[in-house]
């Protein structure tokens, strides 16, 4: 049975970040803002999650076609363990975003939005593709989306986390061993 209540996508970017939500149902997600990077950065994201007061928040990690992760998803990695320390106890998880940017980049063209206009938009249409990705991903399996997301490396709770995703065998969009309701910790990327 699919969980209930509003989350957020967030498509980190190394300039931008991209916001979506879903519906309370977890049927439908929609843009929401797209979050400068920078100082303010987790306060913006701390405010929107209180306003849609979201009972969980989804962090695209960027791998290649192969599964394979590189810097990006350790950017990702350690924003996602900066959001879960901010957030807690609101449930952060990593989901794989392969061709999220390259899907919102073809639904906008094909919408008509010229290349240079998608700038300002381009990374929420990214977030709504990852968000509803995720959102069918636990329709179809039943099981919460990707894997948790845990504090930092070094925090006190990063210091005894469990092991990350990247070394559980799954892949980044997977949840294997995961039974709806529990969470996998991560142990960050120790950057």
């Amino acid at each position: 049975m699919m969980r209930t209540g509003i989350r957020l996508g967030v498509d980190v970017g190394s300039v931008r970040i991209g916001v979506a939500r879903s519906d309370p149902s977890g049927l439908l997600a929609t843009p929401v803002e797209t979050v400068r990077r920078g100082r303010g950065d987790l306060d913006r994201l701390a405010a929107i999650a209180a306003e849609y007061e979201a009972v969980e928040i989804v962090v695209g990690l960027p791998t290649s076609l192969s599964g394979r992760e590189g810097q990006a998803a350790g950017v990702a990695r350690e924003f996602a363990a900066r959001i879960a320390s901010r957030l807690a106890p609101v449930p952060v998880r990593l989901f794989d975003e392969r061709l999220t940017t390259v899907t919102a980049q073809q639904g906008l063209r094909a919408s008509g939005v010229r290349a240079r206009d998608q700038r300002g938009v381009v990374d929420q249409a990214a977030a709504v593709v990852l968000l509803q990705a995720a959102l069918d991903n636990e329709r179809a399996t039943g099981r919460p989306p990707g894997v948790a997301a845990g504090p930092p490396a070094g925090s006190p709770a990063g210091s005894q986390a469990g092991p990350s995703a990247g070394s559980s065998g799954a892949r980044p969009g997977e949840s294997p061993g995961v039974r709806p309701g529990e969470e996998r910790p991560s142990g960050g990327t120790g950057r």
